[in-house]
């Protein structure tokens, strides 16, 4: 298998030919990329709002079906599984193109880490819980750490595996201490007042830097918390980070759909660059040898970037999905479609690797009787026709309230004028010629 390097050489740049070596792109999932993780060896794998996972060897995907929901985060574990958190509450690990449910939390998974050892796996989740998960006994019973009054939104191991860091939605880092489990409550090391969204532990355990939901970015000292740098910009939130550390390059990206590059070994940001116009950046992860950078966000590519040259790039996230074009481009019914329905479902017939089923023909369909696709058990002989009332049925209550139990996100159209547009659009759209 090649590296993840030499995977840019030869493909096609949609920015100019001058740079063709120079981007990548891996294209085929069904919705936008909510994670990335690269291998030792250059291995590319991606999760996405499609409920998937990706692995790529050279530009062919692998896809790694089992989750229910949006997959948010993964990470490569030593041995070269892969293990997955999704939206659907559940921990899954990977071995090639099998998988296996590993157990699961109360609320949403958030994110993923594995200890230097590869003997333990940590989960967060917004259910307040940190699972930590034996990855040498499939048998054993996960110890769950419990937080106050919080959910978490990242999780992080010590170099020697004794630490435990994790990042809360109430804005604070807490700190447990590993090799004595007794029920007594973490130390807090930051109390910020702002979700803290994303962190990155330095090889040896001296540093931290972590992202907020209000554009904070700052470096900490990880033993006593005292600030050391502060790289906030007028940006909000930031969303992902990934470290390099031959290198020592840190990536930040945030909601604007930066990616920035900061040298913590002068501590400088080296490089600033706008990847979208169109969304945020959602996930980043560097290639083995620190030349690439990894990101994805609202559309569905895995996009790599030189290093050395994204000052040179126009922004190219954000192009691939229709629900990005301009509003005024479209009629109401249109907008109304693009905004609550288009990233999971697809309207041309045919086969979709989008989250939900195609809505080719809906209208006369009975609920849950798309072949191929896999529905919740709530659908499954239920009585529910998609028609012109049944829609509009949906969008008033919501998803949650009409079909409670389902896999369809909560949200509603409270308009009646809106939800007549949309479903007006939707006839002709999804009608299926004679």
């Amino acid at each position: 298998m090649r590296s993840a390097s030499a995977l840019v050489a030869g493909l096609v740049c949609l920015i100019c030919p001058a740079f063709a070596e120079d981007f990548t792109t891996l294209k085929g999932h069904g919705g936008p990329i909510m994670g990335i993780a690269v291998s030792e060896s250059g291995e590319v794998a991606s999760a996405s709002f499609d409920n998937s996972v990706g692995r790529w060897r050279d530009l062919t995907p692998t896809w790694l079906e089992g989750h229910a929901a949006a997959v948010v985060d993964l990470i490569f574990l030593p041995d070269g599984r892969i293990a997955s958190g999704s939206d659907d509450f559940s921990v899954w690990i990977w071995e090639g193109s099998e998988g296996r449910e590993l157990g699961r939390h109360k609320g949403k998974v958030t994110d993923l880490a594995v200890s230097r050892d590869g003997m333990l796996l940590a989960s967060a989740s917004w259910d307040g819980t940190i699972g930590l998960w034996s990855l040498t006994d499939p048998g054993a019973a996960p110890v769950m750490l419990e937080l106050r009054d919080t959910g978490a939104n990242d999780v992080i191991f010590s170099p020697d595996g004794k630490l435990l860091y994790v990042a809360t939605s109430k804005g604070d880092i807490l700190v447990f201490d590993l090799s004595a489990l007794n029920g007594s409550p973490p130390r807090t090391l930051v109390r910020y007042g702002f979700a803290i969204n994303e962190m990155v532990l330095s090889p040896d355990g001296s540093w931290i830097a972590y992202g907020a939901v209000d554009g904070v970015t700052l470096v900490i000292d990880s033993r006593t918390g005292a600030e050391l740098h502060d790289f906030t910009l007028d940006r909000r939130p930031v969303l992902a980070m990934a470290y390099h550390g031959e290198t020592r390059n840190l990536a930040i990206g945030d909601g604007h759909g930066y990616i920035a590059v900061i040298s913590t070994e002068s501590w400088r940001i080296d490089r600033d660059f706008l990847a979208t116009r169109k969304g945020p950046v959602w996930a980043l992860a560097f290639s083995p040898d620190g030349s690439v950078i990894w990101a994805g966000g609202l559309d569905s590519v895995v996009y790599g970037w030189p290093v050395e040259l994204l000052d040179r790039f126009e922004p190219s996230m954000g192009t691939s999905h229709s629900f990005l074009q301009s509003p005024e481009t479209m009629s109401n019914g249109e907008r109304q479609f693009m905004r609550k329905c288009s990233i999971c479902h697809a309207i041309e017939a045919g086969e979709s690797r989008k989250a939900g089923p195609n809505l080719s023909g809906v209208f006369g369909r009975p609920a849950g009787t798309v072949p191929g696709y896999r529905y919740s058990g709530i659908l499954d002989g239920s009585e529910i026709v998609w028609t012109e009332e049944t829609i509009d049925a949906l969008f008033n209550l919501g998803p949650d309230n009409y079909i409670p139990g389902s896999k369809m996100p909560m949200q509603q159209i409270a308009a009646p004028e809106d939800r007549r547009d949309l479903i007006d659009f939707l006839k002709t759209a999804t009608a299926i010629g004679d």
